[in-house]
């Protein structure tokens, strides 16, 4: 199976969400996620140090899109050439921080993600580590999820969560070096964006945005704790919009590795303290 996706070098560059009242949105991400914040036409835009958020008119906890970019121009090109080979529509992209040539598709759930080539960030900006890093989603269908962005796309299956009779609870798929880029939690009932997340790096920058938090009176809802898939460290908020965010750190590295299973318990969702299990 052609890992494309994987020589593309994908990565998450951004999300944009939409929200009943955007700006709001968009003012707590700025404060949360230490962000600068700028209307532009009818939405609003976040910028951080590598991590932008986007908050447009809509249906609140529901994603408007992502945006994966590519390493370069022939990465960008190999995965259009998959998407084309695999009778995917290619769509216009919506996204504002791709340049020319990039694309849209739309997954086995419906959400649109774009690929493109990122354009250059604004220079001088920054503030505590954290990139934007990974999206996990809500579905009642994983193995649909899998035969998408594995089967169709090329990204790699890096770990699987099982039920005790096999079905899929959870899939983690990676696009690049990092563990997980977009996951998927089996969640009945729903379909959508379980959380996004940024990488802080190392541990000592989760105690760094505990503290900006905390001068901001926002308070964890989850963490911190670490995960048994990915062995990062981890902290999650919630929004005002009720979408979860996850503050990450030491993420495993990916290299030549088999896909590895988990079973479902509350010890590989956090192997420190409590676990919030989708299924």
């Amino acid at each position: 199976m052609t890992l494309t996706a994987v020589r593309a070098g994908a990565y998450l560059h951004h999300v944009a969400f939409e929200s009943c009242n955007p700006e709001r949105l968009a003012q707590f991400y700025a404060s949360a996620m230490d962000m600068d914040v700028e209307k532009v036409g009818d939405t609003w835009h976040c910028e951080g140090p590598k991590r932008r958020f986007i908050a447009v008119a809509g249906t609140d906890k529901k994603l408007a899109y992502s945006g994966l970019a590519c390493r370069n121009a022939q990465g960008l090109a190999l995965l259009r050439e998959r998407v084309e080979a695999e009778g995917i529509e290619a769509l216009p992209s919506p996204s504002p921080y791709f340049e020319d040539g990039a694309f849209a598709v739309h997954d086995p759930d419906g959400r649109l993600v774009c690929f493109g080539i990122a354009k250059p960030d604004k220079p001088g900006r920054k503030g505590i580590q954290g990139p934007t890093q990974h999206l996990t989603y809500a579905s009642e269908d994983v193995a649909a999820f899998v035969d998408f962005y594995v089967g169709k796309l090329g990204f790699q299956l890096t770990d699987r969560v099982l039920h005790e009779d096999g079905r899929l609870a959870t899939a983690f798929t990676t696009s690049n070096h990092e563990h997980h880029t977009i996951a998927c939690f089996y969640t009945p009932g729903r379909v959508g964006v379980d959380h996004h997340s940024y990488e802080a790096g190392e541990w000592i920058y989760i105690r760094d945005w505990c503290d900006h938090l905390a001068s901001h009176d926002i308070q964890l809802t989850w963490g911190p704790g670490r995960h048994g898939p990915g062995n990062n460290l981890f902290i999650f908020i919630t929004d005002p919009d009720g979408n979860w965010i996850e503050i990450s750190a030491e993420l495993e590295v990916i290299y030549d590795r088999d896909t590895q299973n988990w079973p479902q318990h509350p010890r590989t969702l956090n192997k420190w303290g409590e676990a919030i299990l989708r299924s």
